[in-house]
């Protein structure tokens, strides 16, 4: 994990927002047609939807957040899914709690 990076992807409001439905996807998304909320993820759609921003906009977020090894995204037909990944989170936050 790269620290630095995490952390530059924290940086956003929005990517913080992103992370905290995610937690609970049952409760801050609809069901979807495709891909379980919970195994599978989220629909990107839904969370540009959700964060009123175009898909472009909310891929973009959606992407760092990959890159920084904090979201999976897994790919259902033409539509990809985001999930938290947990161990990454729990890594983070080990780390922090050490440098203080």
């Amino acid at each position: 994990m790269d620290l630095r990076l995490v952390l530059k992807s924290l940086a956003s409001g929005r990517r913080q927002q992103i992370l905290f439905w995610l937690k609970q996807p049952k409760k801050h998304f609809p069901p979807q047609r495709d891909g379980d909320l919970i195994k599978d993820g989220v629909c990107g759609l839904l969370i540009a939807r959700k964060l009123h921003v175009s898909q472009p906009t909310a891929s973009d977020h959606l992407n760092i957040l990959v890159r920084a090894g904090i979201l999976r995204a897994k790919h259902i037909k033409q539509w990809t899914f985001y999930r938290r990944n947990e161990s990454t989170i729990r890594a983070f936050k080990r780390a922090v709690t050490s440098q203080l």
